[in-house]
Parts: C-alpha cells; structure tokens; sequence
C-alpha cells in the first residue's frame, strides 16, 4: 500500500487542507497507516498533478492562504480499483519485539521497562480512540450507528486499532509476569551463591 490511497481513503470524509488531514492521520488513520506532516504534503501535490485529487486556495485574512483538497472521479476511481486488488500480507517491523527476543542475553530490567512504556502508549491511544469511538457514534449504540451511517469504514478501522492495543496490553502483562518471575528467580539463585 502506498501512502496515495491513505490519502485518497481520508478525502472521502469530505473536503480537507493538509493540515486537516494531517491530523486525521494522528487520530484515526495512525492505527493503521503513520505519515509524517511532510510526507502528506508531498503525496498531496504528486495526487493533485496526477488529478486523483483537486485543490483550490482559500484566501485567508491575517494568515497565510490554505489550500483544500477534494477527490476528483479519477481519484474515487482509483480507490475502486485499489479496493478490489489483493491485500499484500502485513509485514511487522517492532524493535521492541526484537529487543524482546534478546532480553535472555541482555537487560532484562531494561526491556521490561520499555514493554511497560509500551503498555502506556497502547493505553493513551485506547483513550483516544474511545473519545473518537464516542463522537462518531453520537449517542447512537454500535448497531444503530453500524446499520444507518453513510460511512462505516473509518468506524471499522476504528475497531481494528482498539482491538490491537487491546492484546498489546494483554501480552504486555504477560510479558512483565513472565520477566518478573524470571527475575525473582535470578535474584533467589544469586543469592543462594552468596550465601555459600
């Protein structure tokens, strides 16, 4: 996947500047897809000259004017056309997980430490996918909002981040159990050699 069709999947919400977008991408679309501010401006002036995208200046008084962007048919075109190709398997890249997978040889305290920040982070994005969960739901349960929103996409993926972060924390607490018994352990058994 290529950040274009990130792009293209947020401008379906509507007319945005690359402001707006960019802090769509913090808040709903970084579950799934993470871009810098630079690189979403990058990517909308190649989608504007390649006319998947349309822009227009907004003349702005005591600011600089902004640019907003819309999807052209071309570019809905296109997403059709990407929504109808074959996914590529997802390929995980975590330095925690290999940080994780040494910590027999290196410092275990040190990698439990990140895994607890970890497990921080995971929490802090939960509460703010709730507040989102929460707007886009307005007042409405799950299943009103499922059967007569416009749109459900941005809900689903929604969905697919708060489940992620959810075993992230599942798994984090058993990584600190599994690392503190072992700890305890390591403790016990140094001792045990001093005393001797």
């Amino acid at each position: 996947m290529s950040l274009k069709h990130a792009v293209l999947a947020a401008l379906l919400e509507g007319e945005a500047s690359g402001y707006d977008l960019a802090k769509i991408f913090d808040v709903s679309v970084a579950n799934f897809w993470a871009a810098t501010p630079q690189q979403l401006y990058r990517e909308l002036d190649r989608l504007s000259e390649a006319g998947l995208i349309a822009a227009r200046v907004v003349e702005q008084e005591r600011r600089p004017n902004k640019r907003m962007f819309s999807l052209t048919e071309a570019g809905r075109q296109d997403l059709v056309a990407y929504t109808a190709q074959p996914p590529r398997p997802t390929a995980i890249r975590d330095e925690l997980m290999v940080q994780v997978q040494a910590c027999d040889e290196g410092d275990t305290e040190a990698v439990r430490g990140f895994v607890q920040e970890r497990m921080e982070w995971a929490r802090g994005k939960l509460a703010r996918w709730e507040r989102l969960r929460e707007w886009m739901l307005a007042g409405r349960d799950e299943a009103t909002y499922l059967s007569e929103a416009e749109r459900i996409g941005p809900y689903l993926t929604l969905m697919r981040g708060r489940y992620l972060e959810e075993e992230n924390l599942r798994w984090g607490e058993q990584v600190l159990a599994i690392l503190d018994r072992r700890l305890a352990a390591r403790q016990r058994a140094g001792g045990s050699a001093a005393r001797r």
